[in-house]
């Protein structure tokens, strides 16, 4: 399912405060833009915390919060396909600027 959304979704014009997803193999996860600077942009992983009570569920619903000890990423848009990606390359995943979702896949 990332895979379709990735190959699909057009990144919002990043501005500080805005949501992010990182679109991992199956899993998602939240992140909020903290800085943005000509090349780069700066994300910060949110506190997403699951607020719906269907166990080992596709149904999830999250609220989130800033997590000022979360982990970070300085993110470059790349000019081939304009997908977000962290840089220096350590981590694959592309990050979706404009949308902040989570989504854990338990049947991995």
């Amino acid at each position: 399912m990332n895979r379709i959304i990735e190959n699909n979704y057009q990144s919002a014009e990043p501005e500080v405060g805005m949501g992010v997803t990182e679109l991992c193999y199956s899993d998602r996860h939240a992140y909020t833009v903290i800085a943005v600077d000509e090349k780069t942009i700066t994300v910060q992983q949110d506190k997403s915390v699951r607020t719906d009570k269907n166990g080992m569920s596709d149904a999830q619903s999250y609220a989130y919060e800033s997590n000022p000890s979360g982990r970070t990423y300085t993110l470059r848009k790349r000019k081939k396909d304009g997908h977000w990606v962290a840089t220096p390359k350590g981590n694959p995943n592309v990050f979706m600027i404009g949308h902040r979702d989570e989504y854990y896949d338990f049947s991995r």
